[in-house]
């Protein structure tokens, strides 16, 4: 599936005259160019596209581009950070949105946002085919990716295996999705966590979660070694703080919430019931007291790696310290 998460218009077609992507996952942006260059070489092989920048789109140029050809080809015309043209440029994008030519494909790549609003506004004004590509900043949305990328494909992923690869892999959406066509190029059935852990165990030791979950866990040594290991294989601090404040978080909504089967709490607590299971574990030496000295270690840890402190490192491993010392405030 060529745009996995991408939400599109009704009138889907990837030959429409223009088809217009917003948003900025550049995973996705790629995804909807390669839908429509792929549905426009299965019309005919010898299409012609043109893939360029905003600052190769000079005044004139789409007029040239765009022109009749003798040969009646058929044509893509990729423009890449559409925001960016010029004004004079941008008339002309909008001169030809009223009279778009016969046997091509016009494809503006937009972020979104204020900036060049008024040709994403022309654009959809125009009728454009569009296509959101918005950022994925959220963990669960990247789950929810992870499981689109194997539903494409046929193959079942436990929730348990689609989580730990976006533990593994972390943000980059290239990446988890490399991450799921290795994995089902290469393994027969459904693929479970033990099958994630064996490809990605040195990147999965590394990992920020891991940090934060024998952290609140009350296993001080395991998570300043994890810690550790993560720092030097290159994780971002504010990653493992991010990490951090999620897991006492999770500890602290369930904590509070009411009690109930995990699909109940899922849906009350926004968490997926496997997840559920998982914090019920951790959350067994967890007083509200040592929730409220977790949370204030992790915003004293996030200032000092946003340049509140001269050592990111110490205040990371401080606040891991408390942390593992307030998961076991109830024993």
């Amino acid at each position: 599936m060529l745009v996995a998460m991408a939400r599109k218009t009704a009138d889907d077609d990837p030959l429409a005259p223009v088809t217009l992507a917003v948003g900025q996952e550049d995973l996705l942006l790629d995804r909807a160019v390669q839908e429509v260059v792929a549905a426009a070489k299965a019309s005919d092989a010898d299409t012609d596209v043109r893939d360029l920048t905003s600052d190769q789109l000079q005044p004139g140029t789409l007029a040239e581009l765009t022109s009749p050809s003798l040969f009646a080809e058929r044509k893509v015309v990729v423009v890449r950070n559409a925001q960016d043209l010029s004004a004079d440029t941008i008339k002309d994008v909008k001169g030809y949105l009223g009279a778009p030519a016969e046997e091509i494909t016009l494809v503006l790549l937009h972020a979104g946002g204020v900036k060049g609003k008024g040709l994403l506004d022309a654009a959809r004004k125009a009728g454009a085919r569009e296509v959101a590509c918005p950022k994925m900043t959220k963990p669960a949305d990247r789950l929810a990716f992870v499981r689109s990328e194997f539903r494409a494909t046929g193959r079942s992923a436990t929730p348990e295996a689609c989580q730990a690869l976006v533990d593994s892999i972390g943000s980059d959406l290239r990446e988890l999705a490399a991450a799921v066509s290795q994995l089902v190029a290469d393994i027969e059935g459904t693929i479970d966590e033990a099958v994630v852990g064996r490809y990605y165990t040195g990147r999965a030791e590394a990992s920020s979660f891991t940090v934060a979950d024998r952290a609140v866990e009350g296993r001080a040594a395991e998570a300043l070694e994890a810690l550790r290991w993560s720092l030097s294989t290159g994780v971002a601090p504010v990653l493992i703080t991010s990490a951090l404040a999620q897991g006492v978080r999770a500890i602290g909504k369930l904590s509070s919430a009411r009690g109930g089967r995990p699909a109940d709490l899922a849906r009350e607590l926004g968490m997926p019931p496997w997840k559920i299971d998982r914090v019920r574990q951790q959350m067994r030496g967890w007083t509200p007291d040592g929730v409220a000295v977790a949370l204030r270690a992790v915003a004293d840890a996030d200032a000092g790696v946003k340049g509140g402190g001269d050592d990111p490192e110490y205040a990371l491993e401080k606040a891991v310290v408390i942390i593992a010392r307030a998961a076991r405030s109830r024993r």
